[in-house]
């Protein structure tokens, strides 16, 4: 694609995406096990609006770890030193907006990361949108510098500490690396599988298409929001199932019966209490790539 083709880009445009990457899953539906306008899934203690609100909280500090991406001088370390501080401030400000309810962790650790790769791969390469997939692929490999040993960094001492978080458990108790894991590895679900995956249909139905890639995320990673709610069992039952989906159904499918099985598939994950939040986390993350490279 010519340069005359593409267009400028600025903070707010990148973060305006990431933004509509929060709502769109939010409000993507029949989604098993997750909060959607139609259903609060497994999660009693929020609704649709609750992430309305928690996307609202973020979306200035979107714009600020791109910007901050765009201006940063020093190494990648250095910058995920200035993102990680001002990640912090916005989950307690997200915290305040849904008070105490956590909507959005993980996917704001994720998206401090990634935008401010975004905007330091604008600033040294002086991008355009659309990306292509090799622009894409240079941010996950910025985001792989700048948390170069953070599971050891982060999980250090862990036998020796009196509280641990449940992310902290399971690392400790079955191995399970989690976002940090994923991100320091330089997020390979997204690079191998979702973005493959959503490259290859991006002439289909953007809904069917996405709910297809929910389950193909459901059933192929370590999901610790699963893991903490029913134990490494019933995480294993659950790939298994979205497995079986999608040895059903495929692009070509019906929509309105794969509609159907994942309404069914929801009411039997809400009743158990589970909840593939890490797999939603991820959907958001793909929609946001598909974005920036115009698949839509």
């Amino acid at each position: 694609m010519t340069q005359a083709n593409k267009h400028a880009v600025q903070p707010q445009i990148i973060s305006a995406l990431a933004l509509q990457s929060l709502v769109f899953e939010a409000s993507l539906s029949p989604k098993p096990g997750l909060v959607d306008p139609k259903s609060s899934g497994a999660h009693f203690d929020m609704t649709y609006f609750t992430f309305i609100d928690s996307s609202a909280a973020l979306a200035p500090f979107l714009t600020e770890y791109v910007s901050i991406g765009m201006t940063h001088k020093g190494s990648p370390s250095d910058l995920f030193s200035k993102i990680r501080n001002l990640g912090q401030q916005a989950e307690k400000t997200m915290l305040t907006a849904t008070k105490g309810i956590n909507t959005h962790k993980g996917a704001n650790f994720s998206f401090a990361l990634l935008l401010s790769a975004t905007g330091k791969i604008i600033q040294d390469h002086h991008l355009s949108l659309p990306f292509s997939e090799k622009e894409t692929t240079a941010i996950f490999t910025y985001v792989k510098d700048m948390t170069k040993g953070l599971l050891s960094k982060d999980f250090a001492n862990l036998a020796q500490k009196e509280r641990l978080s449940y992310g902290e458990k399971l690392y400790l108790e079955h191995g399970i690396i989690g976002i940090r894991g994923e991100a320091e590895a330089g997020y390979p679900t997204l690079q191998k599988i979702a973005l493959p995956f959503l490259r290859s249909h991006q002439k289909n139905e953007q809904h069917q298409t996405f709910l297809l890639l929910l389950l193909h995320l459901m059933a192929k990673i370590e999901d610790s929001n699963l893991i903490n709610r029913g134990g490494v069992n019933a995480w294993k039952k659950v790939q298994n199932q979205a497995n079986e989906l999608l040895e059903t159904f495929s692009i070509n499918s019906s929509i309105n019966e794969l509609e159907q099985a994942l309404t069914c598939f929801d009411q039997e994950l809400t009743k158990a209490h589970l909840s593939p939040g890490g797999a939603a986390d991820l959907l958001a993350l793909s929609y946001f790539f598909a974005q920036l490279e115009h698949l839509w």
